[in-house]
């Protein structure tokens, strides 16, 4: 029997446009491609690269937990490994961001003996520093999910850039909820009011799918958050408030330690 492998790529944010090349090849050569890319466009993309392609999109269900689904999606993947296949898992975006089932499936896979390895792709935050205009090496970038960054009172830098992602589904713990609810969305504008004024101007993005489309921007006051609109694809991008400012015990450090050199 043909020894069955993994390879987990990802499309991209806008289709066909941000898929790379290595992307395309593992596509083209899998003997089945499975995918959760998430609309009409992508699968038709996938389908015109292989002619194999086997959605679990349809996995997820309003009264199924995502964990639930995830377990199914990743022994999905893995029962075509184990049966000999070179299978492609093709996922939207970056497969490796905020992706457990991409994670979880290379690494059971790699525990059973098997070749897996996940592909790098452009994913939202690649977009966010094209579109917003700022340098996360310059101004200085720390991410969150929005959950975890309520629940578990991160501690985080406000000098800095803030990116949270999810925040449609920010306070959910069941894993059951797809949609936006204005009163979490307000607490998490209450959590970041603790160290941000109200009238701070945030920005809820949404990037580009498409090559013709642009880029859903909104800049909206905190205390306002919870009327900005809000899909399950939108992140949060809170600006700097002031400039870092440089430490005189670190530079003494420095100059202590070069001078002892």
């Amino acid at each position: 029997m043909t020894r069955g492998s993994l390879v987990v790529v990802g499309t991209g944010i806008k289709i066909a446009n941000q898929c790379t090349i290595e992307a395309r090849y593992h596509i083209e050569a899998a003997d089945v491609v499975f995918e959760v890319v998430g609309d009409q466009l992508a699968q038709n993309f996938l389908h015109s690269l292989n002619k194999n392609v086997v959605s679990l999109q349809g996995l997820y269900g309003p009264d199924r937990a995502r964990s639930e689904t995830y377990e199914t999606m990743i022994e999905t993947i893995l029962e075509a490994v184990r049966s000999g296949k070179r299978v492609c898992a093709a996922f939207y975006g970056h497969p490796g961001v905020y992706v457990y089932p991409s994670h979880e499936s290379v690494r059971r896979a790699c525990a059973e003996g098997f070749e897996a390895e996940m592909l790098p792709a452009v994913s939202a935050d690649a977009c966010i520093f094209a579109d917003l205009g700022f340098d996360p090496g310059w101004l200085g970038c720390q991410s969150f999910e929005a959950t975890d960054f309520v629940i578990n009172a991160r501690k985080f830098d406000p000098t800095a850039v803030l990116i949270l992602w999810q925040i449609a589904l920010v306070g959910d713990r069941t894993l059951r909820v797809f949609k936006s609810d204005p009163r979490r969305v307000a607490v998490l504008a209450e959590v970041l009011m603790e160290d941000y004024p109200a009238d701070h101007e945030v920005i809820v993005y949404r990037a580009a799918t498409l090559p013709v489309s642009q880029p859903q921007v909104q800049t909206i006051a905190l205390s306002r958050l919870a009327e900005a609109e809000i899909s399950q694809e939108s992140t949060l991008v809170v600006p700097p408030i002031g400039e870092a400012q440089a430490s005189p015990e670190r530079l003494a450090l420095i100059e202590a330690r070069l001078a002892a050199a």
